[in-house]
């Protein structure tokens, strides 16, 4: 197997990102942080982690409709095991947000119980929504503020900039913060894995060998997913390097250049790009225990 590619990315904006974060947490009372259900532990930032420990937090794992639901339960027993608050959403569907409220005031529950015995049962909780871009937090405000003033949401990691906040009802207020990774990644499969989700920026990637090493780890978990997308018949049995599988794909779908040449660079933005639309089916790479 291919060895991964060394990936780091920390854009200026993400230091001062990072300082708004840690003045509007005193104004907090829960904090929500999203996850990508298909890798949560390579997706869950060790900064917000240590900004945030002394919050009552909730995990939701986005993209759940996208990930493997074993997996997906394996990881929201694990949390559970760990005292935290967990639940799969799909962000764009509004699929699972049902559990969102719940979620927070069970968070929130010593707060309540001190403001009801202050007399302040009225007062809203001010909830702050984190995650590293790209993992949809503009998507969840958008679904929760229901038509009202909207979050900008784009497939691109790095597109809200200033913390807002929104009304939800009138016993709840959010704010969106931009996402932010952290400045290094210790762990070269964690930055690998960030990549294949779409959290780093394709600019500074080698996107060819991103895709072979994508299509390694499928063929050795999920090999039915590359089978039947691209209507191959590889054997998982048979470890076959990245290239090999990727010219397989392009030759199947007729991606050739002048002399018959295969267009692996095509090939490559086509399976990165169906592997992150959830057209391949419903994987996870990541299982609690791994790390």
């Amino acid at each position: 197997m291919s060895e991964p590619q060394s990936i780091q990315w920390y854009p200026g904006h993400m230091a001062s990102s990072k300082r708004k974060i840690t003045e509007d947490l005193k104004q907090v009372d829960v904090v929500v942080e999203l996850l990508d259900a298909r890798v949560p532990y390579s997706s869950s930032n060790p900064l917000l982690k240590k900004l945030a420990e002394k919050k009552p937090k909730v995990v939701l794992l986005n993209k759940s409709d996208m990930a493997d639901p074993e997996a997906t339960r394996l990881w929201v027993n694990a949390y559970s095991d760990a005292g935290v608050i967990a639940a799969p959403v799909d962000c764009r569907s509004g699929k699972g947000l049902q559990a969102f409220f719940s979620s927070v005031r069970k968070a929130a529950g010593d707060k309540l119980t001190a403001w009801q015995e202050k007399g302040m049962s009225g007062r809203p909780v001010r909830v702050m929504v984190v995650g590293i871009p790209n993992v949809g937090k503009s998507s969840l405000i958008n679904r929760l503020v229901n038509g009202r003033s909207r979050a900008k949401v784009q497939d691109r990691p790095g597109v809200t900039r200033q913390n807002q906040w929104y009304a939800v009802g009138q016993d709840l207020e959010l704010l969106d913060t931009p996402g932010i990774l952290w400045p290094k990644f210790e762990d070269p499969i964690i930055g690998e894995h960030l990549a294949f989700t779409g959290a780093v920026r394709d600019e500074i990637l080698d996107r060819e060998a991103l895709a072979q090493r994508l299509l390694e780890l499928l063929m050795r978990f999920y090999p039915e997913s590359i089978n039947r997308r691209y209507k191959l018949d590889l054997s998982s049995d048979e470890e076959r390097p990245g290239y090999e599988i990727l010219e397989s794909i392009g030759r199947k779908r007729g991606m050739l250049v002048s002399g018959g040449e295969i267009d692996t660079e095509r090939t490559a933005n086509t399976v990165l790009d169906e592997f992150r639309a959830g057209l391949l089916g419903r994987i996870t790479l990541e299982r609690p225990g791994d790390r």
